[in-house]
């Protein structure tokens, strides 16, 4: 099962959840499973409130950064990286395909099947080949912001 799914079932959203009821979810978990509620009680209730926060964080924010309120707010930027800017180096891990650029943007393109990376391996023109079968055909969002120079 993609990341993906994992953290929509973990917080109990389908695909069409908007931000703001994420948000609304999301902080109803952390009111249940903050650790400082489990204050004074057993030491292991504790360390299993801090694990099932920490999770609940990782997928809210991951959510939140590949919702389509916010994909449509950063397409300006997106679009300008992959037009103007080189594809400077790319890696793969777990079907997710991590692609870097010459301005210092990279971005994480997920579900992306093990036969494409091995096409985009052997292409002689990666930035090409992600033009065609990458950029638009899979969900993504940005890892690291470009430095400004």
């Amino acid at each position: 099962m993609s990341k993906i799914a994992d953290y929509r079932k973990l917080l109990g959203v389908t695909k069409t959840t908007e931000v703001k009821e994420l948000k609304s979810i999301y902080r109803n978990f952390m009111k249940e499973w903050h650790p400082d509620k489990f204050e004074g009680l057993a030491e292991e209730q504790k360390l299993e409130a801090e694990a099932k926060s920490k999770e609940l964080i990782e997928a809210y924010h991951f959510l939140v950064s590949i919702a389509p309120e916010t994909i449509a707010a950063a397409l300006p930027d997106y679009t300008a990286t992959i037009s103007a800017s080189t594809l400077v180096d790319f890696s793969y891990q777990k079907q997710t395909l991590q692609l870097q650029f010459e301005d210092g943007s990279s971005y994480e393109y997920f579900d992306v099947p093990k036969t494409l990376y091995t096409k985009l391996i052997n292409s002689d023109t990666p930035g090409r080949f992600c033009r065609r079968h990458i950029y638009h055909e899979f969900v993504y969002r940005k890892v690291s912001k470009a430095v400004e120079v």
